[in-house]
């Protein structure tokens, strides 16, 4: 049996630097990882070491990346792809990585997909949040779905803080010391990402891309609890839909641990969905792998289930 964790990140010098994020105005989330983002080689691996992890499928942690106009955004993420395409050069053992797409120019991005899944050898797209407050499920991203769905590689649907006018809306009035954490990891992003989810479905996108795959990080963002009632409440406004909303959150995605470590969201998650769409994940540098094998510890799987959480499944899903 090997581990694979699959929501790992990353950031450059090059990309902070090009989102104002670097030296004193680097945002306090990725303040206090700092040294293990940028760092792709003997720091994370014997990071990875300590916790028993033998694959990690990086992705770039993209806080500030909507900021960029769109050439530059780009430009950038280009060089972000081909520095994580070295550093798995370097160990592909280790690592493997997923590609980030500027989405703010949907032609180029999806030049930049058939790239780095043809020639760079990645294992996917990763999107982050929204793109100038639109989801996805906007007509101009389409093609963006639709190249990741020809070249059979999962969207890895990640939260990112949110945009200004919803900052404004839902988290003005408090201290900006409890505002900004319950924006994101506290509470804000896990919603955002969950509803990002349910609005490819309801919009008729996944159902337009039956073989697209998307997988969703932090125990699915929510919805393994909800499910039931979205179903319900969802599935009878769209009466002409070919699928329920559950039945295409079925089939089409997959959850990770990411950053969850307590039993009681584990069990919700495999009841709604089943143990065959799970993955095992940590966040890190956000959280230590360490804390991710204490985990898997305190879960008791049998070594199968165990092997199709940390192993089986994702190298199914991500040809590995």
């Amino acid at each position: 049996m090997r581990t694979i964790t699959l929501e790992e990140h990353f950031v450059t010098a090059d990309f902070l630097k090009a989102t104002h994020a670097d030296g004193d105005n680097t945002p306090p989330v990725l303040r206090a990882v700092g040294e293990k983002l940028l760092d792709l080689g003997p720091l994370r691996i014997a990071a990875m070491d300590e916790a028993s992890i033998d694959l990690q499928v990086i992705s770039l942690a993209a806080i500030g990346v909507d900021s960029l106009a769109p050439a530059e955004q780009t430009a950038v993420l280009r060089s972000v792809n081909d520095e994580a395409a070295a550093a798995v050069a370097a160990n592909p053992t280790r690592l493997a990585a997923f590609c980030t797409p500027g989405l703010k120019e949907p032609a180029n991005a999806v030049k930049e997909i058939d790239r780095c899944i043809t020639q760079l050898g990645f294992k996917g797209v990763y999107v982050n949040g929204t793109t100038d407050g639109k989801f996805l499920d906007a007509p101009e991203f389409f093609p963006i779905l639709e190249a990741a769905a020809a070249l059979k590689v999962p969207i890895y649907l990640h939260p990112a803080p949110p945009p200004a006018s919803i900052m404004s809306v839902y988290f003005a009035g408090l201290d900006p010391a409890v505002a900004m954490p319950l924006s994101i990891a506290g509470w804000g992003w896990h919603a955002e990402t969950g509803l990002h989810t349910l609005r490819l479905i309801v919009s008729g996108v996944l159902d337009r891309l039956p073989t697209l795959q998307v997988i969703i990080g932090h125990m699915g963002e929510g919805i393994p609890y909800a499910l039931a009632r979205s179903n319900g409440i969802l599935s009878a406004a769209r009466k002409l839909a070919p699928r329920t909303v559950a039945e295409t959150f079925l089939e089409q995605v997959h959850v990770t641990t990411s950053g969850y470590f307590t039993k009681p969201p584990f069990d919700c998650c495999r009841e709604v969905i089943s143990l065959n769409r799970m993955m095992y994940s940590v966040d890190y540098p956000f959280s230590p792998n360490t804390k991710g094998k204490d985990f898997l510890t305190s879960l008791n799987l049998s070594e199968p289930d165990l092997t199709q959480l940390t192993q089986t499944n994702a190298e199914r899903l991500l040809n590995l």
